[in-house]
């Protein structure tokens, strides 16, 4: 049976659907990606449809990493449609769970922050990069490297 990972952050255009990307891009190099169904999503929905920050996508691209999924929101079905939910922030985990909560508790997948995967940084929050400068893009692409090398490991025993 295939694992299934969402990552969410608030728009669903920087840090999300990087997470996806380097997963897909992880899952890819070690010949693991038949076992997974990974996707991307948002809290909010002022994105939908559309492709991920061409900021990100160029800091991606750079590194080898394609994002190939287009902004969707967040819907209760994910609850249960997926067997990790992976946040971004303290906000986005708030978020997840309170949605959770209107579901009357009943997710089946496991609500976490993604950083605690890390091993080489010790930070709890993604930062958002959406108003920043190319540096931030980096940066967010090497905490989630990071985070989601060791969520593999984790999840691929």
């Amino acid at each position: 049976m295939k694992k299934r990972v969402l990552f969410v952050c608030l728009g669903n255009i920087c840090r999300s659907p990087a997470a996806e990307g380097v997963f897909l891009h992880l899952l890819q190099q070690s010949q693991a990606g038949e076992r997974f169904v990974v996707d991307s999503a948002g809290t909010g929905s002022w994105h939908v449809g559309k492709a991920a920050d061409a900021r990100m996508r160029a800091a991606a691209s750079r590194r080898g990493i394609q994002l190939p999924s287009r902004a969707r929101q967040l819907e209760r079905a994910d609850l249960n449609r997926f067997d990790h939910i992976l946040t971004m922030d303290a906000s986005n985990l708030l978020q997840v769970q309170a949605l959770a909560g209107k579901a009357g508790g009943s997710s089946l997948a496991r609500i976490e922050p993604l950083l605690r995967y890390c091993s080489r940084f010790d930070v709890s929050e993604v930062p958002d990069p959406y108003y920043g400068g190319a540096e931030g893009f980096e940066h967010v692409l090497d905490l989630l490297e990071d985070a989601c090398s060791g969520l593999l490991q984790a999840l691929d025993v």
